[in-house]
């Protein structure tokens, strides 16, 4: 009967550091070999971290990762397990997307990727050349095909290496998450299955690089399309399974799914940690106003670094509400995190001496409002620059769309958090965070968001009704309806056409904005790529002429 067992690395490496990464997939080698596995998958570009950019236009890069690749496969022997490695890989083909097989102490085959992807958040086309060829070897009597990605997610790749002889296949993945892709990943697969006839393990990556995080969650599927096993989320973890006759027998535990928050959550935290963490910064700064979005900020910042690493700072202006302070104050004790207060009073007298001349016979407007957030932003950089923390900007996606924020003033900072979730989203996360106990205290939930930059404003005044808004962000964004077919769903013209203008108007900002962690099938980013000049007219102003 024809059995294999395989060893599973979901692994977090580091973007550009082979050393790092190759001790990474050493050490878990050696373990999954002490466990009986006989051969062991990494995910795509495993060696490199993923994605690399423009670092993939360097040949010394690829010059690295061969050195590196090479001392890889000096660890593996004949009689012991070998090892199919993601790394980037160059000869006089051109650059390539691949996957090493290692055994017997040498470079023993090399898969091209064949399928480039090139939409959303991939540009791969930039970089690599396409393989043309399956790849399919034999290891302990078994014949293996290998796929990377994007083979998987359309027809073609998977099938040719069943023609070819696989018995089962193996892929190599470094698939970003967004919520929920991880029920699109296992349809896919499924499909490419039950279309082969071959089993197939599924290994992705895990980890936060820039604004992409990945959520492990690998998988191995049974010949008839069925899950056999499921991965972890949002971890590192290590598994052998044994495959035998187009049958998975899993060594290892298999975990049930996250709940849609719980799932947002941990991505959040994990796009934070790993942001700092391998960037080097020793701790995050959070402006804490007494609002939801800085108090889920500042839950978020402590749950992925620990109440040592993270300072809250309170900056209250003549308009604060006694009630903000108070929950503030209130929240940060109960998160255990430093906490001091720096009133603006005495900055925003000084900048209306200063500007009083040139504002002489204009009525007050946004600019004295504005004043006071970019002096909360120069105070909360000054303590950055000072200390080496990072500042944390809390403002969602609902105000990034709507530009709902102010450039050098709330927009100051270094990472953007919330930068993908909607305001309905952070008050589900806020109720979410509070299921075990009140953290963040009620009344920061259940009162009227304000940025408080005047008497008795509600950021209502300005915006649709959050609830409203969000979703037609969210059909005209992510899933490119015109403002003609979203008022045919039944949403009102008028707000309809405030937010998208409003949205258009806000590109520029945007520009200018940190990244921030990437959660959504389309995020403000590397995967929205809208001119600020522009005089394109939608649908309903073609119409209007409006």
């Amino acid at each position: 009967m024809n059995a294999l067992r395989l060893g599973l690395a979901q692994i977090d490496p580091v973007v550009g550091d082979f050393a790092h990464n190759a001790a990474l997939i050493a050490g878990v080698f050696a373990r999954l070999a002490a466990q009986g596995a006989e051969l062991v998958l990494t995910p795509e570009l495993a060696l490199s971290g993923y994605p690399p950019e423009d670092l993939l236009l360097r040949p010394d890069f690829y010059r690295a990762a061969r050195r590196h690749l090479e001392s890889l496969a000096a660890l593996t022997t004949e009689e012991g397990p070998a090892l199919l490695v993601g790394v980037p890989w160059a000869d006089e083909g051109g650059r390539f997307n691949a996957a090493a097989l290692l055994r017997g102490g040498r470079i023993d085959g090399i898969y091209r990727k064949r399928l480039l992807p090139n939409y959303a958040v991939f540009d791969e086309k930039r970089y690599f050349c396409a393989g043309n060829e399956p790849f399919v070897f034999t290891h302990r009597g078994v014949r293996v095909g290998v796929v990377i990605c994007e083979d998987a997610w359309s027809a073609g790749p998977v099938e040719e290496t069943a023609v070819q002889g696989a018995e089962l296949v193996v892929a190599l993945n470094a698939s970003p998450y967004h919520q929920q892709k991880w029920r699109e990943r296992q349809a896919v697969v499924a499909e490419r299955v039950r279309a082969s006839g071959r089993a197939m393990l599924y290994a992705n990556l895990v980890g936060g690089q820039d604004e992409l995080v990945f959520d492990g969650a690998s998988f191995a599927v049974d010949a008839q399309g069925a899950l056999a096993w499921q991965g972890p989320f949002f971890a590192e973890a290590e598994a052998v399974l044994e495959w035998r006759e187009g049958s998975w027998q899993p060594h290892a535990p298999c975990f049930d799914p996250l709940p849609p928050e719980e799932e947002l959550y941990r991505a959040l935290v994990l796009g934070v940690r790993d942001y700092l963490g391998k960037n080097g910064f020793p701790g995050a700064i959070i402006g804490l106003s007494g609002g939801i979005d800085s108090a889920l900020t500042l839950c978020l910042a402590v749950d992925a670094l620990g109440p040592e690493r993270v300072r809250a700072v309170m900056l209250p202006s003549p308009y604060t509400a006694t009630m903000s302070l108070e929950d503030a104050a209130t929240l940060a004790a109960r998160l255990g995190v430093r906490y001091d207060v720096i009133p603006i009073e005495p900055a925003m007298n000084t900048f209306s001496a200063m500007l009083e001349p040139f504002f002489a016979g204009l009525p007050p407007d946004t600019t004295e409002e504005n004043l006071q957030s970019r002096i909360r932003g120069v105070l909360l950089m000054a303590l950055s620059n000072k200390t080496g923390a990072l500042v944390l900007t809390t403002g969602n996606k609902s105000e990034m769309a709507t530009g709902y924020a102010t450039l050098y003033g709330d927009m100051a900072g270094g990472f953007a958090v919330l930068k993908d979730v909607y305001k309905t989203q952070v008050y589900r996360l806020a109720r979410w965070r509070n299921r075990n106990g009140e953290v963040i205290p009620e009344r920061i939930i259940t009162r009227p968001p304000s940025a408080e930059l005047k008497p008795n404003q509600c950021d209502q005044d300005s915006l649709p009704p959050y609830d409203v808004l969000d979703q037609i962000i969210e059909r005209y964004m992510e899933w490119e309806c015109s403002p003609r077919e979203i008022i045919a769903a039944g949403f009102d013209a008028a707000a309809v056409r405030r937010a998208v203008t409003l949205l258009k108007r806000s590109e520029y900002k945007r520009r200018q904005a940190p990244i921030g962690v990437r959660v959504s099938r389309r995020a403000f980013g590397r995967d929205w790529r809208y001119p600020i000049t522009a005089r394109y007219a939608d649908e309903y102003d073609e119409e209007s002429g409006a």
